[in-house]
């Protein structure tokens, strides 16, 4: 059974989609309804060598605080260890959730989707 909060993320994402003509909105809001353990891990060095400095960063699944990261980025994560979080915090990056994420990049170009 699937989180009403889970449900209401894809549904806000799907619009999103549609309004701003954004299909990494509608591939996000697809990754959101998959069963948890379909999802993905991911460690915070890894993000490091796949990113760069300022980027926009989207994973749909959980960031892990294995490593470091040697730049600032702004992360959206359906999860994220508190270890990561700090890390990224400390090289002065962001973390937001989906709204804000939609928010700041309607279109959604110029953001990394990994997974």
């Amino acid at each position: 059974m699937t989180n009403q909060v889970v449900l209401r993320m894809a549904k806000e994402l799907k619009k999103a989609s549609t309004e701003n003509d954004a299909p990494i909105w509608a591939k996000l809001a697809e990754y959101a309804l998959k069963p948890s353990s379909a999802r993905r891990d991911i460690n915070i060095y890894r993000i490091g060598q796949l990113t760069k400095e300022n980027d926009t960063v989207v994973f749909p699944g959980k960031v892990l605080g294995v490593g470091d990261i040697p730049h600032k980025i702004t992360l959206y994560s359906f999860s994220i260890s508190s270890s990561a979080a700090s890390k990224i915090l400390k090289k002065g990056g962001n973390i937001i959730n989906h709204t804000e994420m939609v928010r700041q990049n309607p279109t959604g170009k110029g953001v990394v989707l990994l997974g």
